[in-house]
């Protein structure tokens, strides 16, 4: 990396602040990615010091997706903005089945924010990383004037690799399917929101943010034919179902009885106005199967401590609609529509 004998002086990363120099490409800019962010994210690509990671590509079909992250607050119960970029990117990554391998990652700072923070979101970042088993192999640092950004967002791209024999894909969920989850909906929505509005309740609402391709791994194992898996982040379950149906061309039948939901959750949305139908996760997953699979992929969801409060939600039908319904809990049926306008802002 950049040559440590230009620098007299350490960062001061107990009460300096980001500064516009810090975004010019020069001494200032140098220092900080060599004693921040290539510290925090040292690994033998990243440690070339290119502006590119070269590496010779795994065997197998290759994964590549990309995000965005500006959630508000940066920090919340339960994880943070740097935390939240790995898990959110790993785990898009696992859900075409893939092994995730590499990140890269580009930081928009703005002018004034405290280094004390932004050293501790790297650190909780690098730490993310090496949990999930993934290299952070380039990056990029930019600077905006201060009024003009809200302290940090992160982009980030992630690649990984497919395991033979497997393709989960959205357009490949077929009536009869049976349609499960990984455990309780809505808590990185409520956990974000009840630290907007100061709310507390007897019990500690956290986020659920988490990487789930471990979970995934063990899952295909057990059912390598895995039809559909997906997180259901921005619009929550029912949004991600409406995705998915009109990808495939099918309907969907849900109980309401079958969904996983925390009682503070449940409490906290009932307090909120929100239907934690809607409401984001970054920690769960759904997954749809052929019918005779779904007992053994349940049981494999369960064996593993991410998916011990998996369950069965309902079946795939034909809808030349291609709508989501639900028994609810009183008998009857309604429509799970696509999310409307903006429920929660800045959710991730």
């Amino acid at each position: 990396m950049t040559d440590r004998r230009l620098f007299t002086r350490k960062l001061d990363l107990a009460r300096g602040a980001v500064d516009m120099s810090h975004g010019s490409g020069g001494k200032a800019m140098a220092q900080l990615v060599r004693e921040l962010f290539a510290a925090a994210f040292a690994n033998p690509l990243l440690d070339q010091g290119n502006d590119q990671a070269a590496f010779d590509p795994p065997a197998g079909r290759m994964v590549v997706t990309t995000d965005g992250f500006v959630v508000s607050p940066l920090f919340f119960p339960g994880g943070d903005i740097g935390s939240l970029a790995v898990h959110g990117t790993v785990n898009d990554v696992a859900m075409a089945g893939a092994v995730p391998l590499y990140l890269t990652a580009g930081f928009i700072l703005e002018e004034g924010f405290p280094l004390a923070d932004l050293k501790r979101l790297v650190e909780s970042m690098a730490h993310a990383a090496r949990e999930a088993g993934v290299s952070i192999v380039t990056g990029d640092t930019k600077v905006v004037e201060r009024g003009k950004g809200d302290g940090v967002f992160i982009t980030t791209t992630g690649i990984g690799v497919v395991p033979p024999g497997v393709a989960p894909s959205g357009e490949r969920a077929r009536p009869g399917d049976a349609i499960l989850v990984s455990g309780t909906m809505g808590d990185h929505g409520v956990a974000i929101m009840s630290t907007r509005e100061n709310l507390s309740f007897e019990t500690d609402i956290r986020s659920d943010s988490v990487a789930l391709h471990g979970l995934v791994a063990g899952m295909v194992a057990a059912v390598p034919d895995v039809h559909v898996l997906r997180d259901p982040t921005r619009g929550g379950l029912a949004t991600t179902l409406n995705e998915i149906a009109h990808q495939s061309g099918v309907g969907m039948l849900l109980r309401e009885a079958a969904i996983p939901l925390k009682a503070e959750v449940a409490a906290a949305c009932e307090l909120l106005g929100l239907d934690p139908l809607y409401v984001a996760n970054e920690g769960k997953l759904i997954a749809i199967c052929a019918a005779e699979d779904a007992d053994r992929l349940l049981a494999a969801m369960r064996a593993h401590p991410l998916g011990a409060e998996a369950a069965i939600i309902g079946t795939v039908i034909e809808d030349s609609h291609r709508f989501v319904q639900m028994e609810t809990r009183f008998g009857g049926k309604r429509i799970v529509d696509w999310l409307s306008g903006e429920q929660l802002p800045r959710i991730c």
